[in-house]
């Protein structure tokens, strides 16, 4: 063998090995890679804001609030990277990656977390009716609501080991505590979030009995330990300024979304493996070079996906799968307009070059026609509830029919460029596609 074969061979050889590891090492090395909802596990839900109370002009910046509540409340759970966006202009998508939460969980998220301490009254006919407890400030009725609460509450226990709640009035809560408990003395004072009463441990409705005039501070006991820390946490988050309630809602045990990260990934490997021993029995000595290039794009797209970072869905996934198709399309293209050019009698050199240049104006517009459809994907992903598996296969097929441009018109010709004016250009037969003829 002649030192230029020897110096192309080793070359080829060095390319081939690192695009393999560098291939490999990112589809097996999962650090770094941020995965979605379907693959990870965790709770999608989609809130709807009731804007009907707000001032016309307003609704904006009560939504960034409404975000800003959610989030505080959110960060006691312990989600690593929550996703937290408007949609639309009434509604909030929160995405909790790896957590498993729970119905009254995703519930407390959207309450308005509003306690409201109510009297009992008896009617003519003998029935208990619960009505705001109402104190009187400068003239005006105003009903006691933990609105009145410092963000200061916590969780402790007293001597016998009851969970209590402890929570601080400001001044005008104080005013109202006041004279409402003064009033109430020896009579139960319940407490209601929303219009349901807060229920204790054992599930009875919490109204403790007035023993003495609150001013400045209080307890409220029967709650477990659980629901009083909860509690604790989203009356120190934050009231929601509208209340929400829940439209979509999607939840996706880990387990289920690490089975569908090792069935991605065989699928993916046996279909580049297929790709690749195609494109080797067909197209020979350019198939091969295509397959190192193919290496090397799916090397580069996945550091894309960990750089930016990409958050990879089971759609996201499919939709890189589906750019490496494309991506072997487009060296399907050049090849056979090398074969043209070999039958007019051009040599290697010049059939390289006026291949691609006469397959790369299909290739142009057959991508740009692609990234049209994927800007169109991500935007009706980004206008409905349940978008984001569309929004994931737009952006990872954009990136990816990004990617195989460059490897398909610069990757591969420079491969081929290698072999012009050695021994092996003499053999055409190792460049042209199997057609059946000689």
């Amino acid at each position: 063998m002649s030192r230029n074969n020897i110096v192309v061979v080793s070359i080829l050889l060095l390319i081939f090995a690192f695009a393999i590891c560098a291939l490999i090492y990112p589809l097996f090395g999962r650090e770094g890679m941020q995965l979605g909802l379907d693959l990870q596990g965790g709770a999608h839900i989609v809130y709807k804001a009731d804007l009907s109370s707000v001032e016309s002009g307003n609704e904006a910046e009560v939504m960034e609030g409404v975000v800003a509540v959610i989030l505080n409340r959110i960060n006691p759970l312990g989600v690593t990277e929550p996703n937290i966006q408007k949609q639309g202009e009434d509604r909030i998508v929160v995405e909790l990656p790896g957590l498993s939460i729970t119905d009254k969980q995703k519930e407390r998220l959207g309450r308005t977390a509003l306690l409201e301490f109510r009297e009992m009254t008896v009617d003519e006919e003998g029935n208990v009716e619960w009505i705001p407890a109402t104190g009187t400030i400068d003239g005006q009725e105003k009903v006691l609501t933990s609105s009145y609460f410092k963000e200061n509450t916590y969780v402790a226990s007293d001597n016998l080991g009851r969970i209590q709640l402890h929570f601080e009035w400001n001044e005008e809560g104080s005013q109202l505590s006041g004279e409402i408990t003064g009033r109430l003395l020896g009579q139960p004072l319940g407490i209601f979030e929303g219009d349901e009463p807060l229920l204790g441990e054992d599930g009875q409705p919490i109204a403790p009995t007035v023993q003495d005039v609150i001013t400045d501070a209080g307890v409220i006991t029967g709650l477990s330990l659980q629901e009083a820390t909860d509690l604790s946490k989203q009356l120190n988050a934050g009231r929601l300024p509208v209340p929400l309630e829940i439209i979509y809602e999607q939840t996706v045990s880990p387990l289920l979304g690490a089975n569908f990260v090792d069935l991605s990934i065989k699928a993916g490997l046996i279909g580049i493996i297929l790709v690749m021993l195609f494109m080797i029995i067909y197209y020979r000595l350019p198939g091969a070079m295509a397959c190192i290039a193919l290496a090397f794009y799916g090397a580069v797209v996945l550091a894309i996906f960990k750089l930016m970072p990409v958050t990879l869905t089971l759609a996201g996934i499919g939709g890189f799968v589906l750019s490496i198709g494309m991506a072997v399309d487009a060296n399907v293209l050049i090849f056979e307009r090398m074969k043209e050019e070999f039958r007019t009698g051009r040599t290697l050199g010049a059939a390289i070059e006026v291949g691609f240049s006469r397959a790369w104006t299909a290739i142009r517009d057959s991508n740009v026609t692609t990234f049209i459809v994927c800007i169109i994907l991500f935007w009706v992903g980004s206008s409905v509830a349940a978008g984001a598996p569309v929004k994931g296969f737009a952006w990872t097929l954009g990136i990816g029919v990004a990617v195989s441009m460059f490897t398909a018109i610069v990757v591969t010709r420079t491969l081929l460029r290698l072999f012009v004016g050695s021994r092996l250009a003499r053999k055409i037969s190792l460049f042209t596609a199997y057609s059946g003829e000689k």
